[in-house]
């Protein structure tokens, strides 16, 4: 269904990454504290010799572009999220701070100092999503979740949230938005899910925590929205998709929030299933039906078909590190993330040609524009304790070596 188009390699592990919503461009937040920040080849066709005309990005003759790399937060880098217009990129990091950075240039523009926990320490973000162009959303370990109004003038690292909630009892592990209504005057949404622990909640802009769902008896990790599903009986056609620690995805009808609709076995073992670390709905564009991208503890990406409700095919991102980043750009491409390495998928042809990695293409940038020392130490300070989902995310390390050698990475 998918095949690798490129790989791109880490110098540190991968917390988190984010795909812009307008053009090719990834950006990826890493345990040493670093955002990089890459531009994929275009979807512009060419013409070969014979006069047949493919694209530069499935014949492997594109360019993958480094346009900017700084430390940019002194402990790790958790998570990252592009602006509703792409033009801007959030960052939190376990240094306790939220920085907001120009997208194309990596030029830090704004500091927001995440609140403490009780005792002074600092509460490490899990989630960070742009809502609309004026809220910023922010989790944390403490299960807190932080509304901060991006209209309002911050002076530096001295923010305070205009809102804030604690949906669940654990950790915030996902953030999903669900779209707005139609008679929404903005078209932004206002109410969005979140897993946490073994439940799922859903807060609204205006009036805080909605509700919070039983017990599910096992941990929700992962969180997508799916809608123009088949309309019948109480079903709406939108459901909320969400992974868990055991390898099991479960349909959550929108609007029935106390409890599970569905349940798909992604993964099963004679321990357990693999956790499901990862979702994203892959675009209509590429015609293949209401399909979800699963990224698993074990490394694998498997696409389960909804309606079937029934894997359909899988492809390994990597032998030996889960995958915890997993989404589509705006050319339909799969972007997988995960130990110290990023891949790229392309939709498989028949006729494709040079499909495997860019030998030799991945070309970078000059810019590297730290507003911290670029040091490749990073921190070694553990997170809270994550094992039962053997997540990246809990190793809060650095270092390492390489998965494939480019001259001038660093």
């Amino acid at each position: 269904m998918f095949d690798t188009v490129c790989t791109l390699p880490l110098s540190a592990d991968l917390f988190t990454q984010a795909i812009h919503p307008k053009e090719p461009v990834v950006s990826v937040g890493l345990a040493s504290g670093h955002v990089q920040t890459f531009r994929l080849p275009s979807e512009e066709a060419d013409s070969d010799d014979d006069g047949d005309s493919k694209s530069t990005a499935r014949n492997g003759k594109g360019h993958i572009d480094t346009m900017w790399r700084t430390r940019r937060h002194k402990g790790s880098c958790r998570c990252l999220g592009f602006g509703v217009d792409g033009e801007s990129l959030y960052s939190a990091g376990t240094d306790g701070l939220v920085k907001a950075a120009n997208s194309a240039t990596g030029q830090v523009e704004n500091k927001i100092a995440i609140p403490l926990e009780k005792d002074g320490s600092v509460d490490a973000p899990t989630v960070i999503h742009a809502l609309s162009p004026q809220t910023l959303l922010l989790a944390t370990d403490s299960s807190a979740l932080h509304l901060y109004d991006l209209r309002v003038p911050y002076s530096r690292v001295s923010a305070r949230p205009e809102q804030s909630h604690h949906p669940h009892d654990d950790y915030i592990s996902s953030l999903t938005p669900l779209p707005a209504s139609d008679t929404s005057t903005s078209g932004f949404s206002k109410q969005w899910v979140t897993t946490g622990g073994t439940t799922l909640a859903v807060t609204d802009l205006r009036r805080g925590v909605l509700v919070r769902s039983e017990d599910q008896e096992e941990e929700l990790i992962s969180s997508t929205y799916m809608g123009g599903l088949p309309s019948n009986g109480t079903s709406r056609g939108e459901k909320v998709i969400v992974g868990g620690s055991s390898g099991v995805l479960t349909l959550w009808e929108k609007g029935a929030w106390d409890d599970q609709d569905e349940r798909v076995y992604v993964h099963r073992g004679s321990d357990g299933g693999e956790s499901i670390e990862a979702l994203a709905v892959a675009p209509d564009l590429l015609g293949k039906g209401k399909l979800v991208a699963t990224g698993l503890g074990n490394g694998k990406v498997k696409f389960v078909r909804i309606g079937p409700n029934k894997v359909v095919s899988e492809v390994m991102h990597d032998e030996t590190e889960g995958v915890v980043g997993l989404g589509f750009d705006i050319d339909g491409r799969m972007v997988s993330g995960g130990g110290q390495v990023v891949k790229v998928w392309h939709e498989a042809l028949d006729d494709m040609e040079g499909t495997g990695d860019f030998p030799g293409k991945h070309m970078l940038g000059d810019s590297d524009d730290s507003d911290d020392s670029d040091s490749e130490g990073g921190n070694r300070q553990d997170a809270k304790d994550r094992k039962k989902r053997k997540r990246v995310k809990g190793k809060d390390r650095s270092g390492g070596q390489h998965v494939m050698a480019f001259h001038d990475l660093d």
